[in-house]
């Protein structure tokens, strides 16, 4: 005698058919990104960058009276962690290692030489000069020399990442290499390599313009 089986209900509940639609929808969008390297599917599954900026616009003028007479190139390796009280790293926080690349210009402001600063005897012959003391320029990060190392981020810091307008940013490691090559600077002897320099540019202009003696002082 033969016990007749029921049929197995394989209707599928509606929340399970949602469930089922969204990870196939997810496995297929991370397999297309992980098959866009294969030939074939690279365009399929590529991006386009288009520049839509606008032209740029000219807001001011000014007209330079300095002389840059040297130039310092620094790197500096930014190591900034970040904390969160109470949490592990692996929650909240964040480290970057983060190469940063820039240059100083030293100059000397021309601009600032008043008459009483410039001496020159009947025969023009001889001249005096004093000008002011070197000075440095704002420290300037290349961005093609300077790059992030590592970056490590806790799991509440991905996700802000994912609502950021800015994921990722490196704004605040940036701004403290600029901070650290500016503070290299000021200890580099790079003014003292300015005022030399300038000195011996004037020195020069000055007797190919038939000066026999020059003479070149620095002061406030």
């Amino acid at each position: 005698m033969t016990t007749p089986i029921k049929r197995i209900n394989k209707r599928m509940p509606g929340w399970a058919k949602v469930v089922s639609a969204l990870v196939l929808v997810l496995v297929v969008f991370f397999a297309g990104i992980r098959f866009s390297v294969l030939p074939g599917l690279k365009d399929l599954f590529g991006t386009e960058t288009n520049d839509r900026s606008g032209p740029a616009l000219l807001q001011s003028i000014q007209d330079m009276s300095r002389y840059d007479a040297a130039s310092g190139n620094f790197q500096i390796v930014v190591d900034l962690e970040k904390d969160a009280k109470l949490l592990p790293d692996a929650i909240r926080g964040s480290r970057t290692l983060y190469v940063g690349a820039g240059t100083v210009d030293a100059y000397v402001d021309l601009g600032k030489v008043g008459e009483d600063d410039v001496t020159v005897n009947d025969d023009r012959t001889s001249a005096t000069l004093r000008l002011p003391h070197a000075a440095l320029g704002k420290p300037s990060l290349d961005p093609d020399r300077s790059y992030a190392v590592s970056k490590q981020r806790g799991l509440l810091d991905r996700l802000g990442d994912l609502f950021s307008d800015n994921p990722n940013s490196e704004q605040a490691v940036q701004k403290l290499a600029v901070k650290h090559i500016g503070d290299a600077a000021k200890d580099s002897g790079l003014t003292a390599r300015a005022e030399t320099n300038t000195t011996g540019m004037l020195e020069g202009l000055l007797h190919s313009l038939g000066f026999k003696e020059v003479k070149v002082t620095y002061g406030a």
